[in-house]
């Protein structure tokens, strides 16, 4: 499943066309910057309602693709750039974190 395909199915607002057809592997969710450090995994999404540059730092040195910002959450605007700069494709969902990774569940099983 790509980056894409999520967006599409997940019914997701992308805020920057970066990364689209890179393949997804999994997801992982969490709002504590070390949890994801030292548990995320390269290829998956992660979910979060952080919406602060760290984040996307995070991602990067983890080689995730994307970023999935839910109950539609607005990213402060070095977020923004630094996700462009770093080729990380923001996401953002109106769903909560419990409805996110459900429906990614679903899909990527």
């Amino acid at each position: 499943m790509t980056v894409k395909d999520i967006i599409e199915k997940l019914d997701l607002k992308c805020l920057n066309e970066v990364n689209l057809d890179a393949e997804v592997e999994g997801a992982y969710a969490s709002d504590l910057l070390s949890d994801v450090m030292g548990n995320a995994r390269s290829g998956q999404v992660w979910i979060t309602m952080q919406t602060h540059k760290n984040v996307t730092a995070i991602a990067s040195l983890k080689d995730m693709p994307a970023v999935i910002i839910v109950r539609d959450g607005v990213p402060d605007p070095d977020m923004l750039q630094h996700a462009k700069d770093e080729d990380i494709c923001l996401l953002v969902s109106h769903d909560a974190t419990f409805q996110v990774c459900g429906k990614l569940y679903e899909l990527i099983k």
